[in-house]
């Protein structure tokens, strides 16, 4: 006697789950040029690392006699697999089987991936293609009754967002609850034409709202890439995976560990000259701070998230000599790089991320302050900025800071904590004040220019003696900057000031005071 029909029964769903929604759903599928959800998870996974879990669930139809007549395989695929070789969570909706959606699903297997990332503290990657909320009201005919809506898991989603890196791709038609669960992450990523994300599809809205819009009208990346919703597009499936996995590599696995630090060929001594210009004289002109960022951080280390988000704040991780650090920084084409409310959100956001994950953060500081007119006003710019500032001043994790340029106004007084250690190094790029002297002056002086003869005549005298005393030097000769540096020395001394930090971190590790939400 042995067990060898089971086992064949066994091998026999397995193959059967393989198959997924059959021949004719699955070709119709790729004809889109979409993978499937298993080719997808053997794309981002490490050759041969996957270990499914529940892959025989589904529903399943027996004769008179108990034998198995026919077989739908669950429409959530799971299990662990390897990126990079550290050990994550993978889970991914089956769009052959019933678009995605709930009632082709087994709830307990997204419930069972969630609390796998949670209980073993590892990374969760979610591949979403579908609704995965309620499904279609059809089903009200079989069950004979509605209920109150619930999340599944979505207690451990939120636990989750605390613990462990989480990591959503918006792989198709994605509404719903599936789009909250893209939402619920700490990066996310779509794809150019074939990804689209809402609260609820064209033809809810259609009924709803009398909005009569396509997919990509509707939820397209020409909505999202600068939504909000995600971080970042993808212009292929191949490359959101290499995106997830580049992302992935600057964090820990949980929040009980150090980020990981990997040995480059960049030398922590390199002086670029090109720092040396790269800030204009002229104090209005702006430059490209995706050229300069290079030149400070090991070559080909820089990953932004959000780019088309709140703009003129750049959010980005990068490595300095190996170890990973969280970078924000100005781009003065956007807004001049003022704080506006997308760009106080995004910051925000970006900081309890570093703080979460425990990666210190560099900041390249050249800030004229929030962004004022009345549009500004309208979207509550000042809470949101204070929030952005709060972050700042809540996060613990070491921070260095870096004055290329402006220091102003209430946006420019917050984006560093500079009521404990503040390490400081300006360039003698460096402007600071309450308000820039230009527009201070005549606020400052307007009765007296109102007043002269030759108003134009006095503002250049006024703008002429205020120049020399806003020279970076008299700060630094009053101490009220630490240290000024040659822009050449930047790299050197942060590649010396990140080992200092790392030193720090274990004592740092484990959860933090308030947790991280989407």
């Amino acid at each position: 006697m042995s067990w060898e029909s089971e086992i064949k029964e066994l091998r026999q769903r397995e193959e059967l789950a393989r198959r997924m929604g059959g021949e004719e759903r699955v070709s119709k599928h790729k004809s889109f040029g979409k993978l499937t959800v298993r080719e997808r998870i053997d794309c981002l996974l490490d050759d041969g690392t996957f270990h499914e879990s529940g892959a025989i669930a589904g529903k399943a139809k027996y004769d008179d006699d108990g034998q198995l007549i026919d077989f739908t395989p669950a429409n959530f695929i799971l299990g662990t697999g390897r990126v990079n070789g550290r050990k994550v969570v993978v889970g991914g909706d089956d769009f052959t089987v019933r678009g995605g959606a709930a009632d082709g699903a087994i709830y307990g297997k997204q419930v069972y991936a969630e609390r796998l990332a949670h209980d073993l503290q590892i990374p969760i990657i979610r591949l979403v293609d579908g609704t995965g909320g309620g499904g279609s009201v059809k089903t009200l005919d079989s069950s004979g009754y509605t209920y109150i809506p619930v999340n599944p898991a979505w207690d451990l989603v939120v636990s989750n967002m605390e613990r462990v890196p989480v990591v959503a791709a918006c792989m198709g038609s994605v509404a719903g609850l599936g789009a909250a669960r893209v939402a619920a992450s700490h990066f996310s990523v779509m794809i150019e034409d074939t990804s689209q994300l809402f609260v609820a599809g064209p033809p809810v809205v259609k009924y709803g709202m009398g909005q009569d819009l396509t997919k990509e009208e509707l939820g397209g990346i020409q909505v999202h890439r600068s939504s909000g919703a995600v971080d970042n597009i993808a212009g292929s499936e191949e490359d959101a995976f290499e995106q997830i996995r580049t992302f992935l590599s600057y964090l820990p696995s949980n929040i009980w560990k150090l980020p990981p630090v990997v040995q480059g060929d960049d030398t922590p001594t390199r002086r670029e000259e090109k720092l040396l210009s790269i800030i204009p004289k002229n104090r209005r002109a702006p430059y490209k701070i995706r050229e300069l960022l290079p030149l400070l951080f090991d070559q080909g280390s820089v990953f932004e998230m959000g780019r088309y988000f709140g703009g003129g704040t750049v959010t980005c991780f990068a490595r300095l000599d190996g170890y990973p650090v969280g970078v924000l920084a100005p781009d003065p084409y956007v807004n001049g790089g003022g704080l506006t409310a997308e760009s106080s959100e995004k910051l925000e956001r970006f900081v309890d991320l570093c703080q979460t994950f425990h990666l210190p953060i560099v900041n390249l500081v050249d800030q004229p302050g929030m962004v004022i007119g009345l549009p500004s006003e309208k979207k509550g710019t000042i809470r949101k900025g204070v929030r952005a500032i709060s972050a700042v001043y809540q996060a613990n994790v070491p921070m260095v800071e870096i004055i290329m340029r402006r220091v102003f106004g209430v946006g420019g007084a917050g984006i560093s904590n500079r009521h404990g250690l503040n390490q400081r190094y300006a360039w003698p790029s460096g402007d600071w004040g309450s308000l820039p002297v230009e527009g201070g002056v005549q606020v400052a002086y307007r009765r007296e220019l109102e007043a002269s003869e030759n108003p134009e005549a006095l503002l250049n005298e006024l703008l002429e003696r205020m120049e020399a005393v806003r020279s970076p030097f008299r700060t630094a000769e009053a101490f009220g900057v630490e240290e000024m540096i040659d822009p050449r020395d930047t790299r050197p001394l942060l590649c010396e000031w990140v080992k200092d930090a790392y030193e720090l971190l274990p004592q740092q590790l484990g959860p933090s005071q308030h947790g991280m939400r989407p």
